[in-house]
Parts: structure tokens; sequence; C-alpha cells
């Protein structure tokens, strides 16, 4: 075995010895929160990848306050639930929002009330383990690097000055230079997927046509997307590329 095969064998290993401490670290968590049951302990045993083992740990994961919080503490969650199932009998959205005001917790309107589901269900729409998954692989597979020149200086990144480059073909080193070009400011670097393809998949994942609340629940899905779960995809995507400078390792890992 040459030099080359024995270093990836050993970038391997520690990448298994670290997912498995991972496993371990999570599965203590999510006990001590007293959430632990047989299919949470099931699907952290049955992550491949640190990514898949932190989509499984996101929802216990201490958070930020963000706007989903204080629309569950403010009592709305139950709604959120119920407008995210989108039963065959779902009365009028307003009118099953109107049963959510409560003033003194500063739900005044069954407007307010929706707008607290809305947030929540956004929330669950970018934690959800089975949507990054799928959105992951469609990334990795369709989606491309994208630099641009952040100034009109000269430097020695001008080739990288108007790049796109799909994620599954992007070469070590041209990753490498676009880091450093980001770094020192001459770059602006962001990853591109067609949103429309992005949204059918979530869509065909959680939509139920017909039901009354679609609409609402289409807005929810589609600002999830654009807020909260494109982001955080990016920034995971970058970050595995930082660390390990070739797009098809986001596939084998």
């Amino acid at each position: 075995m040459d030099d080359k095969a024995l270093r990836a064998l050993g970038e391997r290993l520690a990448y298994l010895r670290n997912l498995q401490a991972r496993r371990e670290e999570v599965t203590r968590s999510i006990d001590a929160q007293g959430k632990l049951t047989d299919e949470h302990a099931t699907a952290v045993e049955n992550a491949v990848t640190l990514a898949e083992l932190g989509d499984v740990y996101r929802p216990y994961k201490q958070k930020r306050r963000t706007r989903a919080t204080v629309a569950r503490e403010r009592g709305l969650e139950p709604l959120a639930i119920l407008l995210f199932a989108q039963g065959s009998d779902l009365p009028d959205i307003y009118e099953l929002a109107a049963q959510y005001i409560n003033p003194e917790k500063e739900v005044n309107t069954a407007e307010d009330a929706l707008a607290g589901a809305y947030d929540i269900i956004a929330e669950l729409i970018s934690d959800s383990a089975d949507i990054r998954k799928k959105l992951r692989g469609l990334i990795a597979k369709n989606g491309s690097l994208v630099s641009a020149a952040a100034k009109e200086d000269d430097s020695v990144y001008q080739l990288y000055y108007d790049f796109t480059q799909p994620i599954s073909k992007l070469q070590g080193h041209q990753i490498l230079a676009i880091n450093r070009g980001e770094k020192e400011e001459f770059l602006k670097v962001s990853v591109v997927i067609d949103r429309t393809q992005s949204l059918n998949v979530i869509k065909r994942m959680e939509l139920k046509p017909g039901s009354k609340a679609e609409a609402f629940v289409t807005a929810a899905i589609e600002d999830g997307y654009d807020r909260l779960l494109f982001p955080s995809l990016e920034r995971e995507i970058r970050r595995a590329l930082e660390r390990m400078p070739s797009g098809g390792l986001l596939r084998a890992r």
C-alpha cells in the first residue's frame, strides 16, 4: 500500500472514531433531556456521516433564541402542528388560529397566531433530518461553487473573478485558491443551486395538495428554505470543502 493510500486509510479511521465518539455524545445529550426513544437511538446508530448525525441531533441542540422559540413560548406550537399536518378535517385556518388568541402572551389576533405558527413550521422545515439529507445530496450532485470579484483590484485570484464550477467537479487547488481569495477579501463566494428544484423536493415531501392550509404551509416552506435551511446548508458545505478540498468527498462522507 502506497503512502497516499495509507494517508487516506488513516483519515478514514480517524473520521470513523470521531463519528462514534460523536454518536455517544449525542445519545447522552438527548437522554439527559429525557427525550431519548428507541427511534432516536436507532437514528443515531444508523447515521453514517457526521452531517447525518448532526441532522438527528439538530432539534435537540441548544439554540439561540429564534422567532420560533418566541412563538413556542406564546403557546403556538399546537397550532403549528395542526396546520403542518394539513388534515382533511382542518377548519378555516383563521377560525382555527382564533382559538389561540391570548393577549397575555402578546397573541392579540388570529393573524398574530398564524405568524407564530408560520415561524415554527419554517424552523421545522430547516431542522428536518430527512429534508436536509435530500437537499445535501441534491446540492452535492447539482450545485455549483461560484466566485466573483469583491473589488476591482488586480490580484493573483483573477482567474476566479468570474468562476463557476459544479461542486462534484471541483479540484482541491481550486478550492484552496478560492478560500484564500475570499479570506484576503478579493473574492465573494457562494454555493448555488436551483431554488425551484430544491423547493419542489421539499414540497413533494411535505405538502398535501388540496388542504385548507396548503397555501400557508407552502409559504412557510419557502421562508424556511430561504431564511434558514439553504443558508445553513451553504455554510455546512463550505466548511466541508475547507476541511476536505474535493467536491466528490461531499458525497463519499
